[in-house]
């Protein structure tokens, strides 16, 4: 048996979307150890996480750049159900480059990212979910400009390998990765996926769980 993410888990805990509130509840945990989880609109943030937690957790909407709150779950790993005595957290970010989004959601949205980023714990590994058709748009290399500011360990996930259906478009989207970590330090790993099909997931799984061994045997 190995560790693993116990799936359905992870629970609920907030919802938050008032930059002081959040601010006060990143001092009053300042070493915790999980994800947060961000992207575009559309590139199935919400079915990545499901696939992976389990229970629906996540809700996926029909009005893709609306929610602009950072909704907090609480996850156990363990081995075979059995659980490890530890707590682990996910952060569901608010999605970004939603071009219909008014002028007052997207300052919400930038002022809760700055405080996320800013004040977060560094044990903490954002998860920088694209879409693998259309990898590198504008607002991933937008946001990309804004992660450099700060220290945070990322991985990349390409979702939607399936769609990629010939052999040429694979090839081309491998071929990024050296381009990628030279251009973005805070890039530590980068995973090809498919939420739906399951393609890459267990390495995904793999990779997480050894990050929160690590964090958590290191405290």
């Amino acid at each position: 048996m190995s560790i693993e993410i116990i799936r359905g888990s992870a629970k609920f805990r907030y919802g938050m979307s008032n930059p002081k509130q959040f601010q006060g509840w990143l001092e009053e945990h300042p070493e915790i150890i999980g994800f947060s989880m961000v992207g575009r609109s559309n590139v199935g943030k919400s079915s990545l996480i499901n696939a992976l937690f389990g229970n629906k957790l996540a809700r996926t909407s029909n009005t893709p750049g609306r929610t602009r709150e950072i909704n907090i779950f609480e996850f156990q790993i363990g081995e075979a159900g059995n659980p490890i005595d530890h707590k682990f957290w996910l952060f569901d970010l608010p999605g970004y480059g939603y071009a219909k989004v008014n002028r007052e959601m997207s300052k919400k949205w930038e002022e809760l990212m700055q405080i996320f980023f800013q004040d977060i714990s560094e044990k903490v590994n954002m998860i920088n979910i694209q879409d693998a058709r259309h990898p590198n748009q504008k607002a991933d290399i937008e946001f990309h400009q804004f992660l450099k500011n700060f220290e945070c360990e990322t991985t990349l996930v390409f979702n939607k390998l399936d769609k990629l259906k010939k052999q040429k478009e694979r090839s081309a989207l491998n071929k990024l990765k050296p381009t990628i970590y030279k251009d973005y330090k805070w890039v530590k790993d980068i995973h090809f996926v498919s939420a739906e099909k399951g393609a890459g997931l267990k390495s995904l799984h793999d990779s997480m769980v050894g990050h929160l061994l690590l964090k958590s045997e290191n405290e």
